[in-house]
């Protein structure tokens, strides 16, 4: 490893001898000379913040948990905003490096929508068909040229944009 990389997280676990090393911030394949020839370290990047966090939301609602903690980044911090003000999630705080999540316990489903489809501003309709279980429930996050915002707020604009992510 290169000391001038910054590691998010580590961890390490075995599995019919091949040990798997999964850092942040990091991607580097090399082999450890452990004896084994089926030993590997593999180093994993974290490139994807925005999966990351709504796969962090989802698994903490499915388990019950009140809070979790979500990388940080502009956008991240954009669209938890989005997600307060339609009461998806109660708040969010400053954790560091990270954001700390406070749920609502009323997400069902989310995630992020790849690759970032351009969306006109007549097509929302489609997108919500595709993703949405139905007309009227849940959200797709679009970021347009005035800022992310939902489709709901970008089709009475009449504005197109990037889906990022859908929720409900």
């Amino acid at each position: 490893m290169r000391d001038n990389v910054k590691i998010a997280e580590t961890f390490t676990e075995l599995y019919e001898g091949i040990t798997f090393t999964i850092v942040g911030d990091v991607c580097e394949n090399s082999e450890k000379n452990s004896g084994s020839k089926n030993s590997t370290e593999m180093i994993v990047m974290r490139d994807d913040n925005l999966a990351i966090m709504f796969s962090s939301m989802k698994n903490a609602e499915a388990i019950g948990k009140q809070t979790c903690i979500v990388p940080r980044s502009k956008l991240i911090i954009k669209i938890l905003e989005l997600l307060k003000k339609e009461n998806y999630i109660k708040s969010f705080e400053d954790a560091g490096k990270n954001l700390k999540v406070i749920l609502a316990k009323r997400i069902t489903d989310c995630g992020v929508i790849k690759p970032r489809f351009s969306v006109k501003k007549d097509e929302y309709e489609k997108w919500e068909r595709r993703y949405l279980p139905a007309k009227g429930f849940g959200l797709l996050i679009v970021s347009t040229n005035i800022g992310v915002v939902t489709q709901e707020y970008a089709n009475k604009k009449g504005i197109g944009g990037k889906l990022l992510a859908y929720i409900f």
